[in-house]
């Protein structure tokens, strides 16, 4: 072997040793049976899920909440007049929600306990338990129906709102302590929340209302319909919106029904929008649903359509129509009546379409007027097809003329031209000696019956169908029992000025002539409820204003049978 060739040797030796001196030594060889097999247990930590808390379903708990204030408990309001007879009888807990200086300069129910609105839901403690009577209080009844909603989502069963609040309780002239503030609340109960994430929402919701409630004055809202109109809900009723009318713009989604038709308000919640009642408490719980549902620029209107008709504010619909009617009364055609002289001219020359509104009974006593065809009032706007065209003369017999009064005006809101009212009824056509048919007249023939508006029909049915026995009249004899009894009703004389100076009238009446009554209502009394008789000369121009404040709401109308000329009749006094 050749010295080079070993050098070459020696070297590839001593690399090979280095790099396996470098190298990663081999893991060690375990050998194992063949009949064990091994098991490496791998050990794994199970994920940690946090449940996040279900989202609160306010669109549910506002559907639930309104269904639980139904109709024909106020929903979930009570009026002045029945909280003044509950505190005769009972104990009730009243919260009122108002800030400390407004109770101060205004005065409270006795026996109040004030915790403002946005300080309510941290003071539940100061609150009886959740079955026990609360009577909530504010100024107009928004503070309060927010709170009532708040606390009835919170379980409180038995909540109402003063309807009208601390306002319409002056106003009804009801008691209210001054100088001196409620004593400082204490705790009576203890707290019960079985939901912290719906509580921590509504008291947020509350403890961070801003100055003004989320409420919008009467004036300013008008300001807007000329400068900018917001999208304006009217939540009441379609019987409410019928009859007492609306805001020009407004549409018409009831309270009971309101948050199953979310799809008839804006898509964008950010839009301006202006929810009103009749008095403010639906509005509020309405508003308060809409801005816990994301809604941001949501208000509701301060008294509500009440307010806004005190502040002499138009509304359009069969309300706004009525006061409209009255003012426009032609004195010069006898506010729509005729005379008995000029009635039996007529039968002779060109005899009118005659319907007689009495009753079958009346009618075979006393006879009718050859020609007529008999619709009781009740059932008169329910036969408009046994009528002629809606520009064809009509003449309405009835009693006195009472009643008549009644069909003429609905015929003519209707859209009828040329009706009438006989003057002083069959009782005046009997006294002026013309003829009479005995027993009943012939069944009315059915036709076509025309186009009217829906609403109004429905709304003058509704009143025309539920007129009482006695129609809302009042005799001579009866009213003046009251007068010397001590309970004289408020009495409301609409003749003229002139035959008021001529004719003498009831000592204590109020003379407002009928076609000025729509712009006098401030000199009526506040409480709605207050008794109140109108009477006129023979009872026409009465019942038309007479169905006009009932129109208004308000509940305790009678209208003088016979007017001044009856009451005379009867040898009544008068002063002259």
């Amino acid at each position: 072997m050749s010295k080079k060739f070993q050098m070459f040797l020696a070297l590839l030796l001593t690399l090979s040793m280095i790099l396996g001196a470098c190298a990663t030594p081999a893991e060690p060889v375990v050998e194992v049976e063949a009949t064990e097999a091994v098991v490496e247990e791998v050990v794994t930590e199970e994920p940690v899920v946090v449940e996040e808390e279900a989202e609160l379903d306010v669109l549910a708990l506002f559907t639930d909440l309104t269904a639980s204030l139904p109709a024909d408990k106020g929903y979930g309001s009570v009026k002045p007049a029945a909280l003044n007879e509950e505190l005769v009888e009972k104990d009730l807990f009243i919260l009122d929600v108002r800030e400390a200086s407004e109770v101060e300069a205004n005065g409270y129910i006795e026996g109040t306990v004030n915790i403002p609105v946005r300080e309510v839901l941290a003071n539940l403690d100061k609150l009886p338990g959740l079955d026990e009577p609360i009577v909530v209080t504010c100024a107009s009844g928004h503070r309060g129906g927010m709170v009532q909603a708040a606390l009835k989502l919170l379980g409180y069963t038995n909540v109402r709102n003063l309807n009208g609040g601390l306002n319409s309780w002056i106003k009804s002239e009801y008691p209210v302590v001054t100088g001196s503030m409620p004593e400082a609340p204490a705790a009576i109960s203890t707290a019960v929340i079985e939901d912290e994430a719906l509580y921590t929402l509504l008291n947020d919701f509350l403890s961070n209302l801003p100055e003004g409630f989320y409420s919008v004055k009467s004036d300013k809202l008008n300001e807007l319909l000329v400068e900018n109109p917001p999208f304006i809900v009217d939540v009441r009723s379609k019987g409410e919106w019928d009859k007492d009318g609306y805001i020009e713009g407004s549409i018409n989604l009831p309270f009971s029904d309101f948050f199953a038709n979310l799809d008839q308000i804006p898509e964008d919640k950010d839009a301006k929008i202006v929810v009103l009642c009749a008095s403010g408490h639906r509005g509020s719980i309405v508003m308060m649903g809409l801005r816990l549902m994301g809604y941001t620029d949501v208000s509701n209107l301060a008294g509500g359509l009440n307010g806004w008709k005190a502040a002499g504010l138009p509304v359009a619909g069969l309300v706004s129509e009525m006061a409209n009617f009255l003012a426009t009364l032609p004195t010069d055609a006898g506010y729509y009546s005729i005379k008995n002289d000029k009635l039996n001219e007529m039968l002779v020359e060109n005899p009118p379409f005659i319907v007689d509104v009495r009753e079958p009974s009346e009618i075979e006593g006393t006879g009718y007027i050859a020609g007529s065809i008999n619709l009781p009032i009740r059932t008169l706007l329910q036969n408009l097809d046994k009528l002629p065209g809606k520009d064809e003369k009509i003449v309405i017999t009835c009693a006195s003329g009472h009643r008549g009064a009644y069909g003429m005006m609905a015929l003519r809101l209707l859209g009828y031209t040329d009706v009438v009212n006989l003057n002083g009824g069959i009782n005046g056509w009997v006294k002026a000696e013309f003829a009479l048919e005995a027993g009943l007249p012939a069944e009315a023939v059915a036709g076509t019956a025309p186009e009217v508006d829906a609403g109004k029909l429905a709304a003058l049915d509704a009143y025309l169908a539920a007129l009482p026995e006695g129609f809302n009249t009042v005799k001579p004899a009866d009213l003046n029992t009251e007068i010397v009894g001590g309970t004289a009703p408020f009495i409301l004389d609409v003749r003229s000025a002139e035959e008021w100076t001529a004719n003498g009238y009831i000592e204590g009446a109020v003379n407002v002539p009928v076609i000025d009554v729509p712009a006098n209502l401030a000199q009526l009394p506040a409480d709605k409820a207050a008794p109140i008789v109108i009477m006129c000369a023979s009872g026409h121009r009465g019942a038309l204003a007479q169905m006009y404040l009932q129109f208004l709401g308000y509940t305790n109308v009678r209208n003088l049978g016979g007017g001044l000329n009856a009451w005379i009749a009867a040898e009544l006094p008068v002063v002259k």
